[in-house]
């Protein structure tokens, strides 16, 4: 991503618009890179906060950070397949992460 950035230039004045002019996987890097910032965090809080079971929510907080960065691999070199696989792992993981933290606060 950073790379592709530095091809094209960077403009203080208006740094999103160089995204426009990103090679095809720099695109593909930062839609990857933002998408990262929507997922997971509010639910390990939530864990966390809940008192969830450690081993389980440890076992689909690695799982999911693994899956991640295969995500992120498969979405720059455009695996759609892989990257598709990944997200829906990861998915399972965020709503492990919710059914462990529902059941014990409805316990």
């Amino acid at each position: 991503m950073a790379y592709g950035r530095a091809q094209v230039g960077y403009d203080l004045g208006a740094p999103r618009a160089m995204f426009d002019r990103l090679p095809d996987y720099a695109k593909r890097a930062t839609w990857a890179h933002q998408n990262s910032f929507e997922t997971f965090t509010i639910y390990a809080l939530m864990a966390y906060a809940t008192g969830t079971d450690a081993t389980a929510a440890a076992v689909a907080a690695v799982v999911f950070v693994g899956a991640r960065l295969l995500y992120l691999v498969f979405y720059i070199l455009n695996v759609p397949l892989g990257r598709s696989l990944m997200f829906a792992i990861g998915q399972v993981c965020t709503i492990t992460l919710i059914i462990l933290s529902l059941l014990i606060v409805s316990s």
